[in-house]
């Protein structure tokens, strides 16, 4: 229940994860807050229609685990009753990076607790529904937001309830967490504000999951581990991009996620699928799932591009409506970033809204300060994902003048983490979004990636096959 209050209503469109999160972060600080979910939503994790990527792969980063605990106390502890798989970083996950090598499994004491999108979404959903002053109404599509004449202000959202019925539902403060942002453009687009600028990388990315069965030689209890719990093949680009994923979910199975871009496309029949793991950069999944038992069938995702609308070069932004997670940006899913930026997007809407709490207009302004403070927290993910990406010379986007000295340096880096575990640690806390990227600009740090790309320079056969 809210403490001191900034405003009556607030309404959150999108039950995903990132309308979850939002949720959350405005409880404390509205009298009411209402969710608008056009979805039934299933009482089990099961897939939902309005969700068709959530038969995929997804990984909630240990930064955004952290996000969910500190809006929701006992998520971490309901994640793991659930049946979720403790996997301890890095020592249980087994990274190979092309070119680079298979870095080491050092343990870094974090856990990273793993399961499918859908019981991760209704963990969280339980979270919500904990909170008394939160309502969600499923069955209930937001279509139209309502705002003043020149749209300078948004004043709440019609939508269509359960019934087939149009209802006016009056809000202080309106979140987007659609996915796509379609409200926030069609009202920009209404009132004739300028949309934001998109950035643009054309990744053409699919991607074919299926399930297998953990087979019995290997560990089944998850404290003793064989040599790895889950591994991840990154593609070595630019000749191809074939990657593949293989982690633990509920139920003691293993889902496996198989990605191309550019054209290639992941069969989907069980032959085409181990020939596929056949062609990864190595034999570490193929081996793994060829004799093991298959237990659903196969399921096909794509994602065009990367989007970054940046809402923050906007000069004006209407009063009371604020995007979130994906309606801001929408990653390449096959880095896992998506979720844990969205948990780490509303952690700091609760900060800023607990330090304006004081002020005679809480709200005003909350967008820009909003796209401000959230730069740092999409800013690093993007640019871990956007430099491998645009490797591939049909990836469609644009490239800085110096792009080749930024994949150098990187590759540079990865072997600087093989050599020296202090360096992997902070890598690893980047790319859990535990740490931001200035962590790794320190001058030893530098130091140590100036003297292996020199190394790369005299002696290209010095990298980790």
């Amino acid at each position: 229940m809210p403490g001191q209050t900034i405003g009556k209503h607030a309404i959150v469109i999108g039950a995903g994860m990132g309308g979850l999160a939002a949720a959350g972060a405005l409880a404390g600080h509205f009298e009411q807050v209402t969710v608008l979910e056009r979805d039934r939503l299933p009482s089990h994790a099961v897939p939902r229609l309005g969700a068709p990527q959530s038969r995929h792969l997804h990984v909630l980063l240990p930064g955004g685990q952290r996000a969910l605990s500190d809006l929701f106390p006992y998520f971490e502890q309901d994640l793991i009753g659930a049946g979720s798989v403790p996997l301890r970083m890095l020592r249980d996950f087994r990274m190979e990076i092309p070119g680079v090598g298979a870095l080491p499994q050092r343990d870094f004491g974090w856990f990273l607790y793993c399961g499918t999108r859908p019981l991760i979404e209704l963990i969280t959903r339980r979270q919500v529904e904990r909170l008394t002053n939160v309502t969600i109404r499923q069955g209930c599509a937001a279509f139209l937001l309502t705002a003043a004449f020149d749209g300078t202000m948004v004043t709440g959202v019609i939508c269509e309830d359960a019934d087939g019925e149009d209802e006016t539902l009056a809000a202080d403060l309106v979140v987007d967490a659609t996915g796509r942002a379609s409200p926030t453009l069609a009202l920009l687009g209404s009132t004739g504000q300028k949309h934001p600028e998109e950035i643009v990388i054309g990744i053409d990315l699919r991607y074919t999951t299926t399930m297998f069965a953990i087979p019995k030689d290997r560990s089944t209890e998850w404290d003793t581990p064989a040599d790895w719990i889950g591994v991840g093949t990154w593609p070595p680009a630019p000749d191809r991009s074939h990657a593949g994923y293989l982690m633990p979910i509920e139920g003691k199975r293993w889902m496996a996620t198989f990605s191309g871009q550019n054209g290639l496309r992941p069969p989907a029949d069980p032959e085409g699928f181990l020939c596929y793991a056949r062609q990864l950069n190595t034999p570490t999944i193929y081996n793994a799932i060829k004799n093991a038992e298959r237990t659903a069938g196969f399921e096909r995702y794509f994602l065009p591009a990367s989007i970054w609308r940046r809402f923050d070069r906007l000069g004006t932004f209407p009063r009371g409506l604020l995007p979130i997670g994906d309606s801001i940006c929408r990653f390449n899913p096959v880095y896992g970033q998506g979720m844990s930026v969205a948990a780490q997007e509303a952690r700091l809407l609760n900060q800023i809204l607990k330090g304006r709490a004081a002020k005679p207009d809480p709200l005003a302004g909350l967008a820009a300060a909003f796209f401000s403070k959230s730069l740092p927290i999409i800013e690093g993910p993007w640019n871990m994902s956007a430099v491998p990406d645009l490797a591939y010379p049909d990836t469609r986007g644009d490239r800085p003048p110096d792009f080749e000295k930024h994949l150098q340096y990187n590759r540079a880096l990865f072997k600087a983490a093989i050599l020296h575990a202090d360096v992997h640690r902070r890598l690893a806390e980047v790319q859990q979004l535990l740490a931001p990227p200035d962590i790794l600009k320190t001058p030893y740090i530098e130091g140590l990636v100036q003297m292996e790309l020199a190394q790369m320079t005299s002696n290209p056969r010095r990298l980790v096959q």
